[in-house]
């Protein structure tokens, strides 16, 4: 007790009086002070408070220490020497108080006895530093207490919360800034921005690079019910506990919705008001130790912060407006060296200038992973988990607005409430009924119990009084954007306090306590909207004066659909969206389903379902009026008829969609309708195919609604120079989500490319752009190239047949020498010549990230190849190279066959359609016999013969590298066949091979049969026309009775016969890997088809057959398609 009431006194500002200069003495100090108390227990003061000494002396008080313990001869020359001998200024303290201390106990006493005199502030955090930390510490895990265990991990739980990261991202987007947050999740499906960097919390103060400066202002930015608050209780218990930033000395979390309830107030008059315990705030924000201020929910904040108006202010002790002080912490007139932590709601949060924000994070929500983990954990019962996921997937909507862990609780609680306790109706469709339930739920149990059955008969008088009183409350509070109430706030609006403490107050509202004030909010904010849409749906029935104002001074208003239409006039005419979910409530109570569960409250009037018709044909008048532009507010009346359940044009556009039929359909009602479906249809979630039904105008229109696809295909929709324009903003753009754009077959000019050059300058988000068939020529290639050489993004560019010719050949190649970061670039069809080649060729040699590159279908020749094959001699990085249809002869061959023998790198080889003979056969054999890469061969319709494809076989024989070799159309007869045949009999790597159209015979496939009783690879046997018969048929049957690796068969064109039929049939009853077996114009008959037939009633594994072409006739074929369907619905059958 003694020792505490000392700390007290020496605590206590107030009994100090100034001396002298700065030097304070204690009227109320008792013999036994710290030093003595010290010494006498041992410990001098030095030892005591080492740490506090290495900290806190500057190098002022450094110096003038060592001048005056010399003068002391307390120190000697060569003892100072030492000191300022020693590297940094800690070691020098370290030094001079390791001197000291071996003269103990006058070196001490004077090293105090000079710091109190010297430096008032100095002294005072040496011994008042680590007890106050400590102290602090201490009150923060009461006010911050760890989370219970529950039986069922929920939000709250740490360990699941806050596994995920912040992420670090390059300020906030145009979305983030002008639209409400549930709109933000739906346009961009909940999807993360691209390159975004992790940021852990425990680097979340640091620097970011050895070069750059730790943050001074940080703001954090998160939707409604992201997770922001809790993240910062999370971060104050860990550095309560010491567990992070042990270099911070003082955590100071003060929340916006503490700040409303004063109007001025100086820096330490907070620090005072906040945490009473900190008995001398200036110490605290002296800037002598590090402090870290956490200002949270800056959307919360009842003043708008003007950085322009804000009166100066420096002196922490002086009185100004709170808005005015939070503004000057902010730009660092005040406590310029404490760091500051900024949490809100984007919209919000664009009012701080980024000029004075160090560092912007985002939290991020739940994926569909997180969702379903937090599902599993939460809901005991497993069939109960299914059957909500399922529903979850089926409702997409749900499923989006699930990014949001406050909703995703909501969500979970209600869902699993319906379903526990037996409700029969089925499961809410629309957010509307999903509230309604959940307030339903809330008001009968406070939490779901999952044992009583729900209870429909209407609520209790004291609920419906409480409900109509929160309805007022969270409607005028959300006119003004104001989300937190103080108690004068519920009084003023009706809201009978006590009354909140029932099961249903404490449902959705969250009362917020601290020594500053008490505070209440809804505990979602959709939850207010959904609360102020049943106000105003009930009260606009008998109120005769518009409701948005709240004084009675208005022209009058009588009638539902009066006070409908304005509540729809003003959603629209607000920029921002902030009235967009409440008006899609106050559509979705028009539906009797969705008021159900709160009969007692919202009893449907006489006109109810005549006003749902009316409502309906309003919407979908909006929905075709509006301007040029389809925006988010003419979407937002979508979701308005999801919510009144009219969704007939919705339907027709999302099946039009699903079957690429909407071309000439697109009016500005479908538009609109087009633009809703790519926030939730799952034809748009990971391809948005608009193919063949665009035009200039459509484009226009959509535009700002296209930025948040992530693969766009626009094929086929005669776009000229003029769209590109359109698409070069849309790129350009900072919001473009964008990561695969296809303009394939359209007409883009160069004009047209330059405009999309452009934009790949500044995107950072497309990886994948293709552009074949389109006019764009070696102009166009040339303003591509140079936006190319500075994207570091795009990593797949097409430019199929787009003539670019020599000229953009080297434009391309220039790009390839250059810190790009192109992966594959396909450049078939656009005659590029040998000198192209060349260019190519020689970037080749020193890129090292291009993996793909195809040159088919142009007029390389053997030069152009010779060039590109020295070039493989030293590229090592390129996978995959395709040289289809290029007048490659033997002499080209040669030069590549040579550089696969030392290349290491090449996977796929593509010589389809050339000039190659038995010569160029002979080369690469002998290169297969070295190289242990190539993987993929092509050597279709060539010139190989017998004689060059037998030189192969030997070849196959020995590599183990090669998996696929294409020898279609190569004048193949059956001595080739049984070479090949034979070395299969020892390859164990070769999984397909593909001989069609060469005439093998029955002898060849019979020496292939022979070789698939012993091999063990080959999955994929293609012998389309083969010249193969009933012989050939019934040996490679025998072979699929013991072969157990074959999926893939193909024997079309050929003449198996009947019986060539019915010893397969009896193969597959046996046979349980063949997967797919085309018969195709084999001449079966009838009677062939039926064997088929027959044998797949046994356990075959049979996904596809093809028996087209064999003369069954119509009638035929679907008595044969039945029965197999019958006996193998899983199979698919083509006849």
């Amino acid at each position: 007790m003694e020792k505490s009431g000392h700390y007290d006194s020496l605590l206590d500002l107030s009994n100090r009086i100034p001396w002298q200069e700065d030097c304070y003495v204690d009227l109320q100090s008792k013999p036994n002070s710290t030093s003595t108390k010290g010494q006498t227990e041992g410990v001098g003061w030095i030892q005591k408070h080492q740490g506090q000494l290495e900290r806190f002396i500057n190098a002022t008080v450094l110096e003038n220490a060592l001048s005056h313990l010399r003068k002391l001869e307390l120190l000697s020359p060569g003892e100072e020497a030492q000191v300022h001998g020693a590297g940094k200024l800690q070691e020098q303290i370290g030094i001079l108080t390791s001197i000291l201390v071996s003269k103990d106990p006058q070196g001490s006493d004077a090293l105090q006895a000079f710091i109190e005199n010297f430096d008032t502030q100095v002294s005072r955090l040496i011994s008042m530093h680590d007890p106050m930390v400590q102290e602090h510490k201490r009150a923060l895990q009461l006010q911050y207490p760890t989370p219970s265990p529950t039986p069922y991990p929920s939000l709250s739980t740490p360990d699941f919360c806050f596994s995920r990261v912040l992420l670090l991202v390059d300020g906030l987007s145009d979305l983030q800034q002008k639209e409400h947050d549930l709109m933000q999740v739906e346009a961009t499906r909940g999807s993360q921005r691209q390159h975004v960097r992790p940021l852990a919390l425990t680097k979340f103060l640091e620097p970011l690079t050895r070069v750059s400066l730790p943050p001074r202002v940080s703001l954090t930015v998160g939707v409604a019910g992201i997770g922001k608050s809790s993240l910062v209780s999370h971060f104050v218990r860990l550095w309560s506990r010491g567990e992070i930033y042990t270099d911070v000395s003082f955590v100071l979390p003060i929340a916006f919705w503490e700040l409303n309830a004063l109007e001025k107030v100086s820096a330490e008059r907070l620090v005072k008001l906040a945490f009473p315990h900190i008995t001398d705030p200036s110490l605290v924000l002296s800037g002598a130790c590090r402090t870290l201020l956490i200002f949270d929910g800056l959307d919360e904040f009842r003043c708008p912060l003007d950085f322009s108006e804000a009166a100066p202010c420096t002196d922490p002790k002086k009185e100004v407006l709170v808005e005015d002080l939070v503004t000057n912490i902010i730009r660092g007139n005040l406590l310029p060296e404490a760091v500051v932590w900024v949490t809100s709601r984007p919209s919000v949060a664009s009012l701080v200038p980024g000029g004075l924000v160090d560092r912007v994070t985002e939290v991020p929500g739940f994926s569909p992973k997180d969702i379903q983990e937090l599902l599993t954990k939460t809901i005991p019962k497993g069939d109960t988990v299914s059957q909500i996921w399922a529903h979850l997937e089926s409702n997409k909507i749900f499923m989006v607005m699930s990014y949001m862990p406050g909703i995703c609780s909501i969500l979970l609680a209600t869902l699993g409430y319906l379903l526990e306790s037996g409700w029969q109706e089925g499961l809410p469709r629309t957010c509307t009924e999903l509230y309604s339930h959940f307030c339903a739920m809330r008001a009968e149990a406070g939490e779901p119990r999952g044992r009583e059955p729900v209870k429909m008969e209407p609520l209790n008088g004291n609920n419906r009084k409480l409900l109509a009183s929160l309805g007022r409350l969270a409607f005028y509070g959300l006119l003004k954007r104001k989300y937190t109430f103080s108690e004068q706030d519920m009084r003023a609006y009706g809201v009978d306090l006590p009354s909140t403490q029932g099961s249903l107050g404490i449902g959705i509202l969250i009362r917020k306590e601290s020594l500053v004030c008490v505070a209440y909010r809804f505990n979602h904010l959709t939850v207010q909207e959904f609360l102020a849409a049943t106000y105003y749906h009930t009260s606009s029935k008998r109120a005769i004066f518009d409701m948005f104002t709240e004084s009675a001074m208005s022209w009058p208003k009588i009638g539902f659909q009066n006070h409908f239409r304005s509540a729809l006039q003003r959603s629209q005419q607000a920029e921002d969206g902030h009235l967009d979910v409440f008006v899609r409530f106050l559509a979705g109570l028009l539906c009797p389903g969705a008021v159900r569960p709160l009969a007692g409250l919202l009893t449907p009037g006489k006109d109810d379902g005549g006003q749902r018709v009316w409502a309906a044909g309003f919407l979908q008048g909006l929905l075709g009026s509006g301007g040029a532009v389809v925006s988010l507010r003419s979407v937002n009346v979508a979701y308005c008829l999801q919510e009144l359940q009219h969704t007939e044009v919705l339907r027709s556009v999302e099946e039009d969609l699903r079957f690429g039929s909407l071309g000439g359909k697109l009016t500005r009602t479908h538009c609109t309708a087009l633009a809703y479906l790519l926030h939730v249809s799952p034809e748009c979630s990971e391809e948005t195919s608009l193919t063949a039904c665009l035009d200039y105008n459509t484009v226009k229109s959509l535009l700002p609604q296209l930025l948040y696809c992530n693969h766009l295909r626009l094929e086929n929709n005669h776009f000229k120079d003029d769209v590109m324009e359109l698409l070069g903003s849309l790129l350009s753009a900072k919001d473009c989500h964008l990561q695969k754009i296809s303009l394939a077959e359209n007409a883009i000019g160069n004009k047209g490319a330059k405009a999309l050059s452009r934009a790949l300058l500044v995107n950072r988000t497309l990886n994948t752009l293709d552009l074949r068939s389109n006019n764009i020529g070696s102009k166009g290639t040339k303003f591509l190239s140079e936006a190319l050489k500075m994207n570091q993004f795009l990593v797949f560019f097409s430019l199929q047949n787009n003539l670019i010719e020599e000229e953009g050949a080297r434009a391309l190649a220039d790009v390839l020498l250059s810190k790009c970061k192109l992966v594959s670039l396909n450049v078939q069809k656009n005659c590029i010549g040998p000198d192209g080649a060349k260019r190519l060729a020689e970037a080749l040699k020193t890129n090292q990230t291009l993996t793909e590159l195809i040159l088919c279908s142009n007029q390389l020749g053997d030069k152009g190849t010779v060039a590109l094959a020295q070039a493989l001699t030293v590229n090592h990085t390129l996978l995959s190279l395709h040289l289809q249809s290029n007048s490659i002869s033997n002499k080209g061959m040669t030069a590549l066959t040579k550089a696969l023998r030392m290349n290491r790198g090449l996977i796929l080889l593509n010589l389809r359609e050339n000039s190659i003979g038995v010569e160029g056969a002979k080369d690469i054999a002998r290169a297969l016999q070295e190289n242990s890469t190539l993987q993929d061969l092509d050597l279709t319709a060539n010139l190989l013969h017998d004689e060059g494809v037998k030189a192969i076989a030997g070849a196959v024989k020995v590599n183990r590298a090669l998996t696929s070799l294409h020898l279609q159309w190569n004048f193949i007869k059956c001595t080739a066949t049984k070479a090949l045949a034979h070395a299969l009999l020892t390859n164990s790597t070769m999984k397909l091979l593909d001989l069609q159209e060469n005439a093998i015979g029955d002898e060849g496939m019979m020496a292939l049969a022979l070789a698939l009783k012993t091999n063990t690879s080959l999955c994929t046997l293609c012998l389309q026309g083969v010249s193969a018969g009933r012989t050939g048929a019934i040996s490679l049957a025998e072979a699929l009775m013991v072969n157990k690796t074959l999926h893939t068969l193909d024997l079309r064109g050929n003449a198996i016969g009947m019986e060539g039929a019915k010893a397969l049939a009896n193969a597959l009853k046996t046979n349980r890997t063949v997967r797919s077996l085309n018969l195709q114009e084999n001449s079966l008959g009838m009677d062939g088809a039926i064997f088929i037939a027959t044998a797949l009633k046994g356990n075959h594994q049979l996904t596809y057959i093809n028996l087209q072409g064999n003369g069954i006739g119509e009638s035929g074929a679907k008595v044969i398609s039945d029965a197999i369907r019958t006996n193998s619905p899983d199979c698919v059958v083509k006849i």
